[in-house]
């Protein structure tokens, strides 16, 4: 008898507490793949468009935008984890480290950190603890995530395995000063605005106002360039049967999008450093047309630096649906994305 080389992904039975994914395929990253991520979302922040502009920051040339690394950290885990997936369902305790730059090689490892079973028997929801590492080693990015995940068999029996309680925000004192660029000589005439730090009130809210609609070429091409393989996003024969009857586009493609639209209003926000949490509060088609607004929640300042400081922003993002009236998710139609995170600012 023949044995299948090919690999259907992992069910929910084959995970277990404190197991460790060493994920595949090490991924070096070019300036190619800057250039086509800027193609794909028109990203203008300036500390990641400009080698100059992130030389006066402190930094030996651009970094790679922070949510390009979480895109290629995420695509190496899709195999391992969310192959068999129905629906990545959130996100938490998410820290960006050392900067990433054209020429560094990314790897990811996971560990598994909580398992459990619903109740209708057909799926479970698998936790995971990711951390994407450089070639040397340093980490460059650690979030943790859960994900609802098929079984292969539904009268198999699950061992639950509660995950470890996640705090609902990353305390900013915790955030390492070292992870902020240096703002001494940021240019604001560049940067394409003139509001800092000071300028923002907790409780402010920030219509983006532009909107980007989604092409199907476009968001298949974003997610193989994080080599991402979930089937939802490519085989429409087989979603052709499914819940929606067509394929979903990536969530992360939506995170990019709403961070590109959300520069009307914060162009100064150049550095995500901590991701809150956030969830995919709804499925995203082509042809949809994405817009963002975003709530400025708490201000922090960052020990011994006068140059920078931190907001805390919820990033939420909708189809067909203009944000002028700050649509807010479960009671309007249309919001697809719910982000918290924190980003470095010039004071």
């Amino acid at each position: 008898m023949s044995v299948s080389k090919s690999s259907g992904g992992n069910y929910l039975e084959d995970f277990s507490a404190g197991q460790v994914l060493d994920h595949a395929t090490p991924r070096t990253v070019t300036a190619g793949d800057v250039a086509l991520y800027t193609a794909l979302y028109g990203t203008r922040f300036a500390l990641q468009s400009s080698e100059i502009f992130a030389q006066s920051c402190g930094l030996h040339q651009a970094p790679l935008d922070d949510w390009l690394v979480f895109h290629i950290v995420f695509g190496k885990t899709v195999p391992d984890i969310s192959l068999n997936a129905v629906a990545n369902l959130g996100y938490a305790d998410g820290r960006f480290g050392v900067p990433v730059y054209a020429g560094d090689t990314l790897r990811a490892v996971s560990e598994v950190i909580g398992i459990k079973e619903n109740s209708n028997g057909k799926t479970g929801v698998v936790y995971v603890r990711t951390r994407g590492l450089n070639q040397n080693n340093q980490e460059v990015l650690s979030y943790a995530r859960w994900v609802m995940v098929r079984k292969r068999d539904e009268a198999s029996v699950i061992a639950a395995a509660p995950p470890p309680a996640l705090a609902d925000h990353v305390a900013p004192e915790s955030i390492a000063s070292r992870s902020v660029p240096d703002f001494l000589n940021f240019d604001f005439g560049l940067s394409g605005e003139a509001h800092r730090w000071g300028d923002y009130e907790v409780g402010e809210k920030i219509d983006h106002m532009d909107g980007m609609t989604v092409e199907e070429a476009e968001h298949q091409l974003a997610t193989r360039l994080y080599q991402n393989t979930a089937r939802v996003h490519f085989n429409q024969f087989a979603e052709s049967k499914g819940r929606f009857g067509k394929r979903l586009i990536y969530g992360g493609h939506v995170i990019s999008l709403a961070r590109s639209l959300s520069f009307n209003g914060l162009a100064n926000a150049v550095k995500v450093v901590a991701l809150n949490g956030g969830r995919h509060v709804a499925p995203l088609f082509s042809g949809d047309t994405v817009f963002a607004w975003s709530e400025v929640l708490a201000k922090a300042e960052i020990a011994g630096r006068d140059d920078a400081g931190l907001l805390r922003l919820r990033m939420i993002a909708t189809k067909d649906l203009p944000c002028a009236d700050f649509p807010q998710p479960d009671h309007a139609d249309g919001v697809i994305l719910d982000l918290d995170m924190w980003v470095a600012m010039p004071r």
